[in-house]
């Protein structure tokens, strides 16, 4: 494995803010220097322990997608990108902390809500079905599963939490009263829109996306822009095509190696509350959270 970057150190540039994931620094007034570490979040949770070369691949793969979906390819929605080197933004001593894992992209203002659309049921949205048979608000049709595909992707908003907390799961409606009807209703459809078409797009490459979000954000001329990353590991659930099945969990590209480890791990002799400290992962899961990322990487611009 090659060295992991948790956290990157940059002193040439302001910081503003640390994610779960990202180290976000100002380059003027106009720009961001997105770097991503090697960090592992999962339910909503950083890991003590990195993944490395998880950066760059999270990278690389937003990329891959930014340029078939952006101004480059389909031209669905702009995106935050500039075009710009990041190795540009710091000194030579900090390159190698930027080189493969950083994006130069617009400084936006971000959309206080995170546009999520499911293909599949899955994850939070097998619970709430379970419960009430519908998703955030959109109602389903009976005796679906785990697994099941949808018989149309739906859109199921998430409102963004401070720091540390979980997201929550809202309808459309509450987007509405949050950013006005216009720009929730561009969003909802802009959203599907770009999951349908990637799906496509993944499709023959043996991948199923089960379900993604997308953040969005603003520019100064208030234009609509797909910012953050996307369709990456972190925000989807990859499946692949292969050995799907309905009723029981796929094999994941994603984190979700991860998130099912922990659902049976255990902190002090009890089950993880899922709230910090998280429990030690170990180097096994590390490895193979690390293969599954890359495989997925591998299929999709092979």
């Amino acid at each position: 494995m090659t060295a992991a970057l948790h956290t990157s150190m940059l002193t040439s540039l302001p910081l503003l803010a640390r994610g779960k994931v990202r180290d976000n620094y100002a380059v003027g007034t106009d720009r961001i220097l997105m770097v991503a570490s090697d960090r592992l979040s999962a339910f909503d949770v950083i890991m003590g322990e990195p993944i490395p070369g998880k950066g760059v691949l999270l990278t690389q793969m937003a990329l891959f997608w930014f340029d078939k979906l952006g101004p480059n390819g389909l031209n669905i929605c702009p995106t935050h990108l500039t075009g710009e080197a990041p190795e540009s933004a710091v000194t030579i001593d900090e390159i190698s902390q930027v080189v493969g894992r950083s994006m130069l992209v617009k400084r936006l203002k971000p959309l206080p809500i995170e546009a999520v659309v499911r293909g599949y049921l899955a994850g939070s949205g097998l619970k709430e079905y379970q419960e009430n048979q519908a998703v955030c608000g959109v109602k389903l049709p009976a005796g679906l599963k785990n697994a099941s595909k949808l018989p149309e992707p739906i859109y199921t908003p998430a409102a963004k939490a401070a720091a540390g907390d979980h997201d929550e799961n809202i309808t459309f409606e509450q987007t509405v009263e949050l950013i006005g009807l216009d720009l929730a209703t561009r969003v909802r459809d802009i959203s599907l829109q770009i999951y349908k078409a990637a799906s496509e797009i993944a499709a023959t490459k043996g991948i199923i996306i089960a379900d993604t979000k997308f953040e969005f954000g603003l520019d100064a001329d208030g234009t609509l822009t797909l910012m953050d990353e996307v369709l990456t590991p972190d925000s989807s659930r990859f499946w692949p095509a292969e050995s799907y099945q309905e009723g029981i969990n796929p094999p994941s590209f994603d984190k979700q190696f991860v998130r099912d480890w922990l659902e049976h791990a255990q902190v002090n002799g009890k089950p993880w509350s899922k709230t910090p400290p998280a429990p030690r992962v170990p180097n096994e899961v590390i490895a193979r959270t690390a293969e599954k990322y890359q495989e997925a990487l591998a299929r999709l611009t092979a």
